[in-house]
């Protein structure tokens, strides 16, 4: 089989080796690559990342016409925003492969110090249950799937989810609670907003308790000003009295404990709140919850917090699961995720979502993921415990911190605490002078302390801390109180509790059946694998869901994530203690930079929409600090990214909507009027590239030429930057800021819906306005206040990007995106004789996704998009977006990770799903009883009866309609779930 010396070189480094490798009897070739020296490593990252190789690269090309993929390249992006070659190659990235990055990552770990930490402020020393982590964590069963849209490929993950939501209601008491946010500090901003839309006349005060955690008030900072919300802390026992707080108060964040450990009775201040109309917010920390007494039974409607603490790693800040419960009548402002349980078409139970924040330009939240799997792994964690294990951990912390408290008092030292859970805050000048002497003398015992000022320090437990880690720290204080040493054998257990009598926790917590019986790692380990069984995800299959990029997750990438010398370090811990997370952050950013073109990052934004509201709150910054602060509107066509005017509106900026031609493309007429109407107040302009319609739009130069001329600055949405890369970039087109989502173009796995990381890249003149955070020394004057709780947002998946960046190496990098097109343009040619292609370029192709028109079969066979979808999962296949962005179409994006004998697979099932709608066309089936109307066909259909299949076709053609599912088959776990609007 020939191959073509250009195309070699271009997908490839090295000649071709080939090998026999038969595959669903069509890859009657694979490629093994052949070394220029012998001290060349065998095990580079780019051939088992990409998924096709030469020959079947060659083979595509040859389908659409091409001889080159040069030639390809210049017909499927403008020629006049690609960048030069030399742009993105070995030489500006270079590569490492597989073992060299497993060297460079034990180097860089062992310049990181996982210390002793006592910091707390939300973050804890988790104790990760092994059998959670080998199968949850680190299993791409769970972490490779998406978010559970297709309920009859999900329910496995659904279930997890309810009972992460049914965990968060029983130890809350509240009345409902969603299937997780993005940090705790986030979360109280959702709440705060919350409290501001919930009021009868728009009341904007709101008011925090001094005992809050410092990040959340950043965040809550930050958040307020779209609103134009007026943030007051203080105590909030006083500021309640003051009557022009009661006029002008939409509610109230309280802490519970607060960051000083403080456990205080919100009881009659509740009532106090109430009575002017405000909403009380409290922020918590689950494993309190066993032992105090529940937000719910004392007032609270809404209850927030970090469920990190049930068995998930502190990772330098996340991710971490956040909470979010409130009381029965504000169910339906809450954001984020809800699963609830409905019914499949045989009635059988099943789960599905059942309420999620929309993205519109009126909404108040711009919330679009999750953290699914750190909501999974906590989730898990309570079903291994159970109440009386959480309790047995509860009663540990708590006491530990008693016998910490008595022996440190015995020594002369004043803690501050009446009143407490697993948080000491303690007066040390009088014993060690001043609160430095005492952290020189805790870290030269490896040993951190959370610092609070001058002459206090903190000391926060948790399930991590042993025996000998007491005898340890106690002896710290003994040392600067020129004290004796103590021994564990010298340390008695306090015989009362430290929580007053009325906040001690009586009701009952987690009683249901699924907390009570997977105690034995036997059968955690059985329902972890029964419930992953149910779920589709890239270990079965491609998942061709456009705009959300689906790649490989590769190993190599995943294993620095749960390195001890990553995962145990605190997001507040010194600088000199983490010099390897940040040699990792600053290559990142600088890669970042590099690829975008543009001249500095941020890390911080931990999801995609939080990268899109950080960088609309830099532009506003800009604009704010030339005098133009009534800059205030937006431009979003039609075509970008959904979660666009959501992030806008959240920015406190009026969106304009802009038109597209029925090509797809950017309507520039629509543009050029509308941002010289708006001139004297035009902010921003953002735009997808390439759009959500999946083009590369040619005139996107000029669309950001008419906004920079009209005093706007373009935000460049980068949901589709794998697209880009080696190719063009957000500079080149004309953006001034823009997003990436490191789990879509760089491999970070989404997790069944999360985590994510929305770092933003920004040109030179916007530099200064990046997000600072209250735990960092380098924060710029000019910096926006935080976005999310940690410093650098999810540092510990940053590490998997890294990884993926590090062992593509440029070429890698540029190659991928290459494939990615060549893939998306292979099944453009394949489908278009049997679907409509909605959108193309001049030259007939697309970008990395098609958008596929499915509205002839509405008329003609009674077809929805909806029954393709059900009945790709059929044929084993998760279905492409679907309804989005245009409500008749399927958006389809297969990345450069599958081969093309999984490109022909998919494809082979449209075609085939074509026929049988041919058949419903003709009149061989019926319209309302069919193989697409009835899909899925799980195996509790095809075993009813012969008197039960009164169905016009055979279990064979319902099962196994092409030959290879009888070899590899996907059984869906429940028959079509109701998608019926939810009561």
């Amino acid at each position: 089989m020939g191959l073509l010396p250009h195309v070699v070189r271009l997908v490839r480094r090295t000649p071709l080796n080939l090998i026999h490798g038969p595959h669903y009897g069509r890859r009657a070739l694979a490629s093994i690559k052949s070394r220029s020296s012998l001290f060349a490593p065998l095990d580079n990252f780019p051939e088992r990342h990409i998924g096709p190789d030469d020959a079947e690269a060659s083979r595509m090309l040859s389908v659409l016409g091409y001889d080159s993929m040069d030639t390809f390249i210049q017909d499927t992006v403008p020629p006049k925003i690609r960048i030069p070659v030399e742009s993105i190659t070995d030489a500006s990235i270079p590569p490492l492969s597989e073992s060299q990055l497993h060297v460079r990552v034990k180097q860089l770990g062992a310049q990181n110090k996982p210390f002793k930490s006592y910091i707390g402020m939300g973050y804890h020393a988790a104790v990760v249950p092994p059998v959670i982590l080998r199968n949850v964590m680190e299993n791409p069963a769970w972490y490779t799937p998406y978010t559970p849209y297709q309920p009859e490929i999900a329910q496995g993950r659904l279930e997890s989810l309810v009972n992460f939501q049914t965990m968060v209601m029983s130890l809350t008491s509240m009345d409902i609670a969603n299937a997780s946010l993005l940090d705790e500090a986030t979360a109280a901003a959702e709440g705060m907003v919350m409290s501001f839309v919930s009021t009868i006349s728009k009341r904007h005060t709101f008011v925090v308790d001094s005992g809050v955690a410092p990040q959340t008030l950043a965040v809550l900072r930050t958040r307020a000003k779209g609103f134009n919300i007026n943030v007051t802390v203080g105590d909030v026992f006083k500021l309640t009295l003051d009557e022009d707080i009661r006029s002008n108060a939409c509610g109230v964040l309280v802490q519970y404990p607060d960051v000083d450990g403080n456990v205080k009775d919100f009881s009659m201040l509740a009532k106090s709140i109430h009575s002017f109309g405000a909403l009380v917010i409290c922020a918590t920390d689950l494993l309190a919850l066993t032992k105090l007494k529940a937000p719910g039974e004392w007032g609270a409607d809404v209850v927030i917090g970090n469920s990190a603490r049930f068995g998930v790693p502190a990772g330098f800040g996340g991710p971490h699961a956040a909470f979010f419960a409130v009381t029965d009548k504000l169910k339906r402002k809450m954001p984020g995720r809800l699963i609830g349980r409905s019914k499949d078409a045989q009635g059988n139970s099943a789960y599905r979502l059942a309420l999620q924040t929309h993205s519109r330009e009126k909404a108040t939240s711009n919330i679009c993921t999750s953290q699914a799997l750190l909501a999974n792994m906590a989730a898990m964690y309570a079903v291994y415990h159970g109440p009386k294990g959480l309790l047995q951990i509860a009663d540990k912390v708590h006491k530990f911190a008693q016998v910490f408290k008595s022996s440190v008092e015995a020594m002369g030292y004043q803690p501050e605490n009446a009143a407490f859970f697993d948080t000491i805050t303690i007066n040390v000048s009088h014993i060690a002078g001043n609160a430095d002497a005492l952290h020189e003398k805790a870290r030269a015992e490896h040993i951190n302390l959370r610092e609070v000022d001058g002459v206090h320090v903190g000391v926060t437990f948790d399930e991590s801390v042993t025996p000998d880690d007491l005898v340890a720290l106690i002896n710290v204080f003994a040392s600067a109180a020129n004290a004796s040493s103590v021994t564990l054998a010298e340390l008695t257990e306090s015989s009362c509790s430290s929580i007053p009598t009325d906040l001690k926790r009586t009701s009952e917590f987690l009683p249901h059946p699924v907390f009570n019986k997977h105690h034995s790692e036997t059968e955690m380990l059985r329902y972890i694998n029964h419930l992953a069984s149910k779920d589709l995800s890239l270990v079965h299959a491609m998942i061709p869901l456009g705009s959300c990029t689906m790649k490989l997750n590769s190993t190599s990438s995943m294993i620095p994530l749960t390195l001890p010398e990553f995962s145990n370090i605190h997001p507040f811990a010194p600088e000199d203690q983490v010099k390897g997370y940040h040699i990792i952050i600053k290559e990142l950013e600088e890669y970042l930079c590099r690829i975008t073109g543009l001249a500095a990052a941020s890390l911080q934004p931990n999801s995609g929409a939080a990268g899109e509201y950080a960088g609309l709150c830099v532009i506003r910054a800009y604009h704010e600090s030339r005098n133009e602060g009534h800059r205030d509107i937006c431009l979003i066509p039609l075509s970008a990214h959904g979660t666009n005017p959501a992030s806008a509106a959240m920015a406190g900026l009026k969106v304009v909507a802009v038109k597209v031609h029925s090509d797809g493309n950017l309507n520039l007429e629509d543009l050029q009027a509308k941002a010289e109407k708006h001139r004297d107040n035009l902010a921003a302009f953002m735009i997808t590239y390439p759009s959500t319609f999946g083009v590369f739009e040619a005139g996107v130069q000029d669309a950001c030429r008419i906004v920079h001329d009209n005093g706007g600055q373009v935000y460049l949405d980068g949901a589709n930057l794998n697209a880009q890369i080696g190719l063009t970039n957000p500079a080149t087109c004309g953006g001034d800021v823009c997003h990436m989502n490191l789990h879509k173009t760089f491999a970070i796995p989404h997790g069944g819906g999360g985590p994510g990381v929305g770092p933003i890249c920004v040109a030179e003149h916007l530099a200064p306005f990046l997000p600072g955070h209250p735990a960092l020394s380098t924060t710029n004057e000019s910096s926006i206040t935080a976005v999310s709780a940690a410093p650098f947002g999810s540092a510990s998946i940053d590490l998997i990007s890294w990884a993926y960046i590090k062992m593509l190496g440029g070429q890698g990098l540029a190659d991928a995106s290459k494939i990615a097109l060549l893939n998306a343009n292979y099944m453009a040619t394949r489908l278009s004789p049997y679907y409509t292609l909605r959108y193309k370029n001049a030259n007939g192709r697309v970008a990395h996704e098609l958008l596929i028109d499915l509205a002839e079969f509405d008329k003609s066979a009674g077809l929805k998009v909806i029954d393709f979808a059900k009945r790709l999962q059929d044929y084993g296949f998760h279905p492409p977006t679907c309804s989005w962005p245009i409500a008749t179409c399927m958006l389809i994006e297969p990345t450069e990770s599958e081969t093309l004998d999984e490109l022909d697979r998919f494809c082979d099932a449209m075609v085939q799903i074509r026929k049988e709608a041919d058949n419903i066309i003709s009149g061989q089936q019926p319209r309302d009883n069919n193989l697409l109307k009835n899909a899925p066909h799980p195996i509790s259909t095809m075993t009813l009866s012969d008197a039960e299949w009164n169905r016009p076709y055979t279990r064979e053609e319902a099962a196994y309609p092409l030959p290879w599912l009888r070899e590899r088959k996907f059984w869906p776990s429940v028959s079509r779930v109701d998608d019926g609007e939810w009561p």
